[in-house]
């Protein structure tokens, strides 16, 4: 029997519209084949005639003649996104967050993901041990790009040591493949203290640079370590000390491959600029911010768009004094606490009368070594701000919430929250700009929260 791809929303003045495909009608084939996932059907639609094998909820099945435009899209939205179930994870990371987790949360957060098709998707990160010689294949055929990978180190014997699998080294060579196709790239360095950082760093970047231009960035960032790690591999945290380190080797790299290639490649992290003391780097280091979901190059971006937006709020003649809020409070987490800081004492100095109550949170949940605001816990939050002065509204990061659902990590609601600070919640974008409008009361995400 034909897998079946459960159609869950048809786009209006569309195709599939047309033909008389409903909600709930299942895709069996095109042009003859089985699609395995999202890709094969984006793939296979692209011709201008095409012919669909559907199947509509009582059990008969259609077979549709389509003439159409090449690319155009068909209007089908399906089930489940991918189209596929998801591949989970060979590895036994010796830094894996997931096993760090405590007991008793819900099912989806120890799902441990490798699934290159994410990485289109989603822009997850991969490892390569979970993907086939087809695999490779079908990313060279449909030009999927760019892959993201998890590199952690280019020395075979440690990074099996890494992943704790013995075919981990060998999954590299995969990458010779995917250059050799012209495939886009970025990739990530997870550094562990005592085992992938110092001379083994500077042998992965140098190995990884050969694989310019289409390897076309690589960030280093720092383990998390929670508080959770009894039975697993003993893992150190990085201090003020050995960030230097860290951004004297970066830096060195990046002087040098802007000399030869015009750009930086290597990239670090932010949290290594807050640990060692340091300014961000200026907007142009980041080449285009390659790895903002990576966390590097967050701050730099959000600082300059503040300042934008500052300058253009300044000078506005038609923005009402009377919408200013008085009094209102920030939470956010202790990696962004001192940029924020900054943003908002700029803010108070350019608008009289506006007062902001800024809150660093510490992760008492995950463990203090966790400092960015999307692992914060609602429990954390509501313990530490129960009893502040809060003024007349909260200002929380959007990242703290699952998705659009108004849900955080513990699963505390945000209605929850709410009675418990006895103040209401603004969930507040991720732009410089969002952050402002946020304070000026002139607009927040929660209408876009379920």
């Amino acid at each position: 029997m034909s897998k079946k791809h459960v159609i869950s929303s048809i786009l209006k003045a569309s195709i599939a519209e047309e033909m008389g495909i409903a909600s709930g009608d299942c895709l069996l084939e095109i042009d003859g084949h089985v699609p395995e996932d999202i890709f094969d059907y984006r793939y296979m639609i692209q011709n201008e005639y095409i012919e669909l094998l559907i199947q509509k909820a009582d059990g008969e099945q259609w077979l549709l003649e389509i003439d159409k435009e090449e690319s155009e899209d068909l209007g089908l939205e399906f089930a489940d996104g991918l189209m596929d179930e998801y591949r989970s994870c060979t590895n036994k990371c010796i830094f894996c967050f997931v096993d760090q987790m405590p007991k008793g949360m819900r099912e989806t957060l120890y799902f441990k993901d490798d699934d290159a098709r994410l990485s289109f998707l989603q822009g997850n990160y991969v490892t390569l041990t979970n993907m086939s010689d087809q695999d490779i294949d079908r990313i060279t055929r449909y030009r999927l790009a760019p892959i993201n990978i998890s590199f952690h180190t280019t020395n075979p014997e440690l990074r099996c040591q890494l992943l704790h699998n013995r075919f981990a080294g060998e999954a590299l060579k995969k990458v010779d493949k995917l250059y050799q196709a012209g495939i886009a790239m970025n990739g990530q360095i997870v550094l562990c203290k005592g085992i992938n950082d110092g001379p083994e760093l500077e042998r992965s970047i140098k190995d990884l640079t050969a694989y310019l231009p289409y390897l076309e960035s690589v960030s280093v960032v720092p383990v998390g370590l929670t508080r959770y790690r009894e039975g697993l591999y003993p893992l150190e945290p990085f201090g003020p000390e050995d960030a230097v380190k860290l951004l004297n080797t970066v830096h060195s790299w990046q002087e040098r491959l802007f000399r030869e290639h015009n750009t930086h490649f290597i990239h670090a992290g932010d949290e290594w600029y807050l640990l060692a003391g340091q300014e961000l780097p200026a907007a142009e280091s980041y080449d285009g911010y390659l790895q903002l979901e990576n966390g590097v190059g967050m701050m730099r971006l959000l600082l300059d768009e503040f300042a934008e937006a500052l300058s253009d709020y300044v000078n506005s003649p038609d923005l009402p004094e009377s919408r200013h809020p008085i009094k209102l409070s920030i939470a956010t987490g202790r990696l962004a606490y001192p940029y924020i800081e900054q943003m908002m004492e700029q803010l108070m100095q350019a608008f009289a009368g506006l007062h902001i109550y800024i809150y660093p949170v510490t992760n008492h949940f995950f463990g203090e070594n966790i400092t960015v605001s999307g692992l914060l816990t609602g429990q954390d939050i509501i313990s530490q701000l129960k009893g502040q002065e809060l003024g007349e509204r909260l200002l929380l990061p959007q990242n703290v919430l699952r998705n659009t659902e108004a849900v955080f990590l513990d699963d505390c609601t945000l209605l929850q929250m709410e009675k418990a600070l006895q103040v209401p919640i603004d969930i507040v974008k991720s732009s410089g700009r969002d952050v402002i409008e946020a304070v000026l009361n002139r607009s927040s995400v929660n209408s876009d929260i379920a």
